[in-house]
Protein backbone atom coordinates (compact mmCIF):
# COMPACT_ATOMS: atom_id res chain seq x y z
CA UNK A 1 0.00 0.00 0.00
CA UNK A 2 1.27 3.47 -0.88
CA UNK A 3 0.59 5.00 2.53
CA UNK A 4 2.53 2.22 4.22
CA UNK A 5 5.57 2.91 2.03
CA UNK A 6 5.13 6.63 2.72
CA UNK A 7 5.30 6.04 6.48
CA UNK A 8 8.07 3.46 6.31
CA UNK A 9 10.98 5.90 6.11
CA UNK A 10 9.98 8.29 8.95
CA UNK A 11 9.00 5.38 11.21
CA UNK A 12 12.30 3.62 10.55
CA UNK A 13 14.23 6.80 11.32
CA UNK A 14 12.22 7.36 14.49
CA UNK A 15 12.95 3.80 15.52
CA UNK A 16 16.69 4.24 14.95
CA UNK A 17 16.77 7.44 16.99
CA UNK A 18 14.77 5.81 19.79
CA UNK A 19 17.11 2.80 19.88
CA UNK A 20 20.21 4.99 20.06
CA UNK A 21 18.66 7.18 22.77
CA UNK A 22 17.72 4.11 24.81
CA UNK A 23 21.23 2.69 24.55
CA UNK A 24 22.75 6.05 25.49
CA UNK A 25 20.62 6.22 28.63
CA UNK A 26 21.46 2.61 29.46
CA UNK A 27 25.22 3.04 29.01
CA UNK A 28 25.58 6.47 30.68
CA UNK A 29 25.79 5.28 34.32
CA UNK A 30 28.04 2.33 33.51
CA UNK A 31 31.86 2.60 33.78
CA UNK A 32 34.38 3.24 32.47
CA UNK A 33 33.80 6.99 32.28
CA UNK A 34 35.81 8.70 29.54
CA UNK A 35 35.96 12.20 30.99
CA UNK A 36 38.67 13.27 28.56
CA UNK A 37 36.51 12.42 25.56
CA UNK A 38 33.58 14.24 27.14
CA UNK A 39 35.65 17.39 27.65
CA UNK A 40 37.01 17.19 24.11
CA UNK A 41 33.48 17.01 22.72
CA UNK A 42 32.36 19.89 24.96
CA UNK A 43 35.10 22.04 23.45
CA UNK A 44 34.16 21.01 19.90
CA UNK A 45 30.45 21.55 20.41
CA UNK A 46 30.50 24.47 22.82
CA UNK A 47 33.60 26.63 22.55
CA UNK A 48 33.95 26.23 18.80
CA UNK A 49 30.29 27.14 18.27
CA UNK A 50 30.34 30.37 20.26
CA UNK A 51 30.98 32.73 17.29
CA UNK A 52 28.21 31.41 15.07
CA UNK A 53 25.64 31.23 17.88
CA UNK A 54 26.39 34.70 19.20
CA UNK A 55 26.41 36.22 15.72
CA UNK A 56 23.02 34.66 15.06
CA UNK A 57 21.64 35.99 18.36
CA UNK A 58 23.08 39.47 17.82
CA UNK A 59 21.49 40.04 14.44
CA UNK A 60 18.25 38.37 15.50
CA UNK A 61 17.93 40.86 18.36
CA UNK A 62 18.85 43.74 16.07
CA UNK A 63 16.33 42.81 13.39
CA UNK A 64 13.60 42.24 15.97
CA UNK A 65 14.22 45.64 17.56
CA UNK A 66 14.23 47.34 14.16
CA UNK A 67 10.95 45.75 13.10
CA UNK A 68 9.18 46.19 16.43
CA UNK A 69 10.35 49.77 16.93
CA UNK A 70 8.95 50.92 13.59
CA UNK A 71 5.59 49.28 14.37
CA UNK A 72 5.22 50.44 17.99
CA UNK A 73 6.30 53.97 17.13
CA UNK A 74 3.00 54.34 15.25
CA UNK A 75 1.20 54.01 18.58
CA UNK A 76 3.72 55.85 20.73
CA UNK A 77 4.62 52.59 22.50
CA UNK A 78 8.25 52.24 21.45
CA UNK A 79 9.21 52.08 25.13
CA UNK A 80 8.09 48.45 25.17
CA UNK A 81 10.56 47.33 22.51
CA UNK A 82 12.96 46.09 25.18
CA UNK A 83 10.40 43.87 26.90
CA UNK A 84 9.28 42.29 23.63
CA UNK A 85 12.83 41.65 22.41
CA UNK A 86 13.93 40.32 25.79
CA UNK A 87 11.00 37.93 26.24
CA UNK A 88 11.19 36.70 22.66
CA UNK A 89 14.90 35.97 22.94
CA UNK A 90 14.92 34.19 26.30
CA UNK A 91 11.71 32.21 25.78
CA UNK A 92 11.95 31.23 22.15
CA UNK A 93 14.27 32.67 19.54
CA UNK A 94 17.68 32.18 21.14
CA UNK A 95 17.02 28.52 21.94
CA UNK A 96 15.42 27.60 18.62
CA UNK A 97 17.75 29.49 16.29
CA UNK A 98 20.81 28.54 18.31
CA UNK A 99 19.83 24.87 18.22
CA UNK A 100 19.24 25.01 14.48
CA UNK A 101 22.70 26.50 13.97
CA UNK A 102 24.25 23.81 16.18
CA UNK A 103 22.32 21.17 14.23
CA UNK A 104 23.84 22.45 11.01
CA UNK A 105 27.30 22.58 12.49
CA UNK A 106 27.51 19.65 14.91
CA UNK A 107 24.80 17.14 13.99
CA UNK A 108 26.21 17.03 10.47
CA UNK A 109 29.73 16.54 11.84
CA UNK A 110 28.60 13.71 14.10
CA UNK A 111 26.80 12.03 11.22
CA UNK A 112 29.83 12.36 8.97
CA UNK A 113 32.32 11.13 11.59
CA UNK A 114 30.33 8.10 12.68
CA UNK A 115 29.23 7.39 9.11
CA UNK A 116 32.84 7.34 7.95
CA UNK A 117 33.75 5.03 10.81
CA UNK A 118 30.88 2.73 9.89
CA UNK A 119 31.70 2.40 6.19
CA UNK A 120 35.43 1.96 6.92
CA UNK A 121 34.55 -0.77 9.44
CA UNK A 122 36.08 1.05 12.42
CA UNK A 123 32.86 0.56 14.37
CA UNK A 124 32.96 -3.14 13.57
CA UNK A 125 36.53 -3.21 14.86
CA UNK A 126 35.40 -1.71 18.18
CA UNK A 127 32.80 -4.43 18.54
CA UNK A 128 35.44 -7.08 17.83
CA UNK A 129 37.52 -5.55 20.64
CA UNK A 130 34.54 -5.91 23.01
CA UNK A 131 34.02 -2.14 23.12
CA UNK A 132 30.45 -0.96 22.71
CA UNK A 133 30.43 1.80 20.03
CA UNK A 134 27.51 3.61 21.65
CA UNK A 135 29.34 3.80 24.97
CA UNK A 136 32.65 4.84 23.45
CA UNK A 137 31.53 7.14 20.62
CA UNK A 138 27.97 8.30 21.15
CA UNK A 139 27.58 8.85 24.91
CA UNK A 140 30.29 11.59 25.14
CA UNK A 141 28.89 13.41 22.11
CA UNK A 142 25.32 13.33 23.36
CA UNK A 143 26.02 14.58 26.88
CA UNK A 144 28.57 17.15 25.74
CA UNK A 145 25.94 18.70 23.47
CA UNK A 146 23.24 18.49 26.13
CA UNK A 147 25.48 20.24 28.68
CA UNK A 148 26.93 22.93 26.41
CA UNK A 149 23.82 24.05 24.54
CA UNK A 150 22.13 25.74 27.55
CA UNK A 151 25.37 27.59 28.27
CA UNK A 152 25.55 28.78 24.67
CA UNK A 153 21.91 29.87 24.75
CA UNK A 154 22.43 31.80 27.99
CA UNK A 155 25.15 33.79 26.22
CA UNK A 156 22.91 34.17 23.17
CA UNK A 157 20.15 35.64 25.36
CA UNK A 158 22.47 38.38 26.61
CA UNK A 159 23.87 39.13 23.16
CA UNK A 160 20.40 39.22 21.58
CA UNK A 161 19.18 41.71 24.20
CA UNK A 162 22.29 43.81 23.58
CA UNK A 163 21.56 43.75 19.84
CA UNK A 164 18.06 45.06 20.52
CA UNK A 165 19.49 47.75 22.81
CA UNK A 166 22.01 48.83 20.17
CA UNK A 167 19.38 49.29 17.46
CA UNK A 168 16.75 50.87 19.70
CA UNK A 169 19.01 53.26 21.62
CA UNK A 170 21.98 53.96 19.36
CA UNK A 171 20.31 53.74 15.94
CA UNK A 172 16.69 54.69 16.60
CA UNK A 173 17.31 57.08 19.50
CA UNK A 174 15.16 55.43 22.18
CA UNK A 175 15.62 56.23 25.87
CA UNK A 176 18.29 53.85 27.23
CA UNK A 177 16.92 53.86 30.79
CA UNK A 178 13.42 53.05 29.61
CA UNK A 179 14.70 50.26 27.37
CA UNK A 180 16.61 48.54 30.18
CA UNK A 181 13.76 48.94 32.67
CA UNK A 182 11.15 47.50 30.35
CA UNK A 183 13.47 44.69 29.28
CA UNK A 184 13.46 43.15 32.77
CA UNK A 185 10.21 44.60 34.13
CA UNK A 186 8.03 41.86 32.68
CA UNK A 187 10.64 39.09 32.59
CA UNK A 188 10.36 36.34 35.19
CA UNK A 189 12.73 33.58 36.16
CA UNK A 190 10.46 31.01 34.49
CA UNK A 191 10.96 32.77 31.16
CA UNK A 192 14.72 32.29 31.37
CA UNK A 193 14.64 28.73 32.69
CA UNK A 194 12.14 27.63 30.06
CA UNK A 195 14.50 28.68 27.29
CA UNK A 196 17.42 26.88 28.93
CA UNK A 197 15.37 23.71 29.41
CA UNK A 198 14.42 23.85 25.74
CA UNK A 199 18.09 24.23 24.84
CA UNK A 200 19.04 21.12 26.83
CA UNK A 201 16.29 19.07 25.18
CA UNK A 202 17.27 20.36 21.73
CA UNK A 203 20.90 19.47 22.43
CA UNK A 204 19.91 15.94 23.42
CA UNK A 205 17.74 15.48 20.34
CA UNK A 206 20.10 16.88 17.72
CA UNK A 207 23.09 14.93 19.05
CA UNK A 208 21.15 11.66 19.20
CA UNK A 209 19.82 12.21 15.68
CA UNK A 210 23.26 13.06 14.29
CA UNK A 211 24.88 10.04 15.94
CA UNK A 212 22.05 7.71 14.90
CA UNK A 213 22.34 8.80 11.27
CA UNK A 214 26.06 8.14 11.31
CA UNK A 215 25.78 4.89 13.24
CA UNK A 216 23.32 3.35 10.78
CA UNK A 217 25.10 4.62 7.65
CA UNK A 218 25.50 2.26 4.70
CA UNK A 219 26.51 2.59 1.07
CA UNK A 220 30.09 3.85 1.19
CA UNK A 221 31.03 7.47 0.51
CA UNK A 222 27.63 8.22 -1.01
CA UNK A 223 25.98 6.91 2.14
CA UNK A 224 28.11 9.17 4.32
CA UNK A 225 27.04 12.22 2.32
CA UNK A 226 23.42 11.14 2.54
CA UNK A 227 23.67 10.57 6.28
CA UNK A 228 25.23 14.00 6.81
CA UNK A 229 22.40 15.74 4.96
CA UNK A 230 19.72 13.69 6.66
CA UNK A 231 21.24 14.41 10.08
CA UNK A 232 20.77 18.17 9.63
CA UNK A 233 17.28 17.92 8.15
CA UNK A 234 15.99 15.38 10.66
CA UNK A 235 17.53 17.17 13.65
CA UNK A 236 15.97 20.46 12.53
CA UNK A 237 12.54 18.83 12.22
CA UNK A 238 12.91 17.26 15.67
CA UNK A 239 13.81 20.66 17.12
CA UNK A 240 10.85 22.47 15.57
CA UNK A 241 8.33 19.77 16.46
CA UNK A 242 9.56 19.34 20.02
CA UNK A 243 9.59 23.12 20.46
CA UNK A 244 5.82 23.22 20.01
CA UNK A 245 5.19 20.53 22.60
CA UNK A 246 7.69 21.98 25.07
CA UNK A 247 6.08 25.42 24.73
CA UNK A 248 2.63 23.92 25.23
CA UNK A 249 3.87 22.03 28.29
CA UNK A 250 5.68 24.94 29.96
CA UNK A 251 3.29 27.76 29.13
Amino acid sequence: MSWVRFLEVPLRELGQVTLVLGRVLAWTPRPPYDVGQLLQQMVRVGIASVPVVLLTALFTGMVMALQIFTVLSRFGAEGYVGSIVGLAMVRELAAVLGALMIAGRCASAMGAELGTMRVTEQIDALEVLATDPIHYLVVPRVWATTIMLPLLIALADAVGIFGGYFVSVIVMGANPVTYMETTFQYMELDDLTSGLIKAAVFGLLLSVVGCAKGYYTSGGAEGVGRATTQAVVTASIFILVSNFFLTKLMF
